[in-house]
């Protein structure tokens, strides 16, 4: 189905709703195709072709709501999909809160913001992808025992929001990745790791073979992991990890946990919860960024760039319509999440960090979510390298990292400018001053 067939599927859809008395109606639709092939062992495993469609169409009426989905975008199916929508609407709740976003913040502006872009492989090219991918791991060095396979993907797909404010947009957008898991064996044992890389536009991937070398070093280094005692020492998150404790803090700040007083975060905008080096901004229309768009899940506009946290102080929460109305406030354009985080600190080197660190752990891996967010204590398992005199001296695994998350927060000593940007978070590594390791 077009990007046309979806306008006019929307156009249905909030015709139907308001025929069938409604006060108020959205409805968001989705069609997209892809395709994901993984080797393993240099020849081909898997192929994965995806073809999927759908239509989500929400109602309301003296302030109810009814909410009903379908795969089905025929006119019949669309009609039947917004007639079980009003149908729930007669049993739900009364809810004042309820209701699409206010007309005068819809997003009356629409820039190209670079997030579509064809990758033209047929089968037989995503397969030599993930050949040399893998290969390149697996001649890396004679230890790389096994492998998990690589894999590449491709998707795009278009996208349609429509209300019945008369707010009506369409996008495009894709996502393209190259990804490996090999396994490292010695007399010691053996141990796993990956690599990967990820973008809208396939031009700005990595080739594949820089991938599967970095995850054979990945693994490397991990040979010979042992456990460490507990004690307290300096914890420092390398990027791919500290960007965990950053969607930690942008879960405890968002409208719905606020409102429910289930937050540790609560009543705590205009106040420092991070150290005054730090800034966290959102850029909802950075061109060609993995969650980019020019208006949120509800079509209201989005900022340019708005502060979330400007030099450790908390500017507000994370608010869609409904979580705003519960708190008095107005929505942040934030119904869907958070888009395209880039948090800056003191910009240090990754082996500037480990030099400041001086003696602790560098984590490489989390496991599990050990996070209470109405209290903020965490506890997670983890895995990674001892340090000392800031050089790394071996790995350690099985082990467990705890503490609050407030006071992880407040004790950053530094955020590195040793940069990710992969995903919705652009992030360098974490150094925490202390936190408990439990180990033997």
């Amino acid at each position: 189905m077009s990007s046309i067939d979806l306008v006019r599927a929307a156009e249905i859809a909030i015709e139907h709703a308001k025929q069938q008395g409604m006060d108020q109606a959205e409805a968001a639709l989705h069609q997209g195709v892809g395709m994901s092939i993984t080797a393993r062992q240099q020849d081909l495993e898997t192929v994965e072709k995806h073809n999927d469609a759908q239509l989500v169409i929400s109602v309301y009426k003296n302030n109810k709501t009814g909410s009903a989905s379908s795969a089905d975008l025929s006119e019949d199916g669309i009609r039947s999909t917004v007639d079980a929508a009003v149908s729930i609407a007669k049993y739900t709740g009364v809810d004042e809160c309820l209701g699409l976003a206010d007309k005068a913040l819809m997003a009356t502006e629409f820039r190209d913001l670079d997030l579509y872009h064809s990758w033209n492989l047929d089968i037989s090219n995503m397969v030599e992808l993930a050949l040399e991918c893998e290969a390149s791991a697996l001649q890396a060095d004679k230890r790389i025992a096994n492998s998990e396979g690589a894999s590449v993907s491709s998707y795009s797909g278009n996208a349609v929001y429509a209300n019945s404010h008369g707010f009506l947009q369409d996008s495009a957008g894709s996502q393209h990745s190259i990804s490996c898991s090999v396994i490292g064996a010695d007399d010691k044992g053996m141990q796993r790791d990956y690599w990967y890389d990820s973008n809208r536009n396939p031009a700005l991937l990595a080739d594949a073979g820089s991938i599967g070398r970095r995850c054979a070093q990945r693994t490397l280094r991990r040979l010979g992991a042992k456990q460490i005692s507990s004690r307290q020492a300096p914890v420092m998150f390398d990027p791919l990890m500290a960007k965990s404790l950053v969607g930690h803090l942008m879960g405890a700040i968002k409208g719905g946990a606020i409102y429910k007083k289930a937050s540790f975060m609560l009543d705590k905008v205009g106040q420092p919860i991070l150290p005054s080096f730090v800034c966290i901004n959102e850029n909802p229309q950075k061109l060609g960024g993995a969650n980019s768009s020019m208006y949120d899940g509800e079509g209201v506009a989005t900022q340019e760039q708005r502060s979330l946290v400007e030099n450790g102080v908390l500017q507000g929460y994370v608010l869609g319509s409904y979580s705003a109305r519960k708190l008095g406030l107005q929505s942040t354009a934030n119904a869907g999440g958070v888009r395209n985080l880039n948090v800056t600190g003191t910009e240090e080197s990754f082996d500037q960090l480990l030099k400041k660190m001086g003696t602790g752990l560098l984590v490489t891996e989390l496991i599990g979510s050990g996070i209470n967010m109405v209290t903020g204590d965490y506890s997670r398992g983890a895995a990674g390298f001892w340090v000392e005199n800031g050089e790394l001296i071996y790995p350690v695994e099985e082990i467990t990292i705890a503490g609050n998350l407030s006071d992880i927060y407040q004790n950053i000593v530094a955020v590195g400018g040793d940069i990710d940007s992969k995903g919705n978070t652009e992030c360098g590594s974490i150094l925490v001053e202390s936190m408990t390791i439990a180990g033997q």
